[in-house]
């Protein structure tokens, strides 16, 4: 990634990054989103109008920690980060 080639510890948006070798990432799965997608499509599709349909916020947000990242950036995780998170790559 960019930012780690320039140093830079990054927080992203969502996890897929971080599996990819950002540093950390705290928010929603993108499933979450195209799973919504999809339903909104077919009830508009079965004749709801647009402007019936509720705005959703995601209720499940996820921490995630590359170690292997961090140890390439010369950081050290607190463990009170660590414990906060809902997954830790190592």
């Amino acid at each position: 990634m960019l930012a780690a080639q320039h140093g830079m510890p990054v927080m992203y948006p969502w996890r897929e990054y971080v599996d990819d070798g950002g540093l950390m990432s705290y928010g929603t799965e993108l499933t979450w989103g195209y799973k919504l997608i999809g339903q909104y499509a077919g009830r508009i599709l079965k004749g709801q109008r647009p402007t019936e349909l509720p705005v959703q916020q995601p209720a499940k947000f996820d921490f995630i920690i590359n170690l292997k990242t961090a140890k390439q950036l010369g950081l050290t995780v607190p463990p009170t980060l660590l414990a906060f998170a809902n997954e830790v790559i190592e």
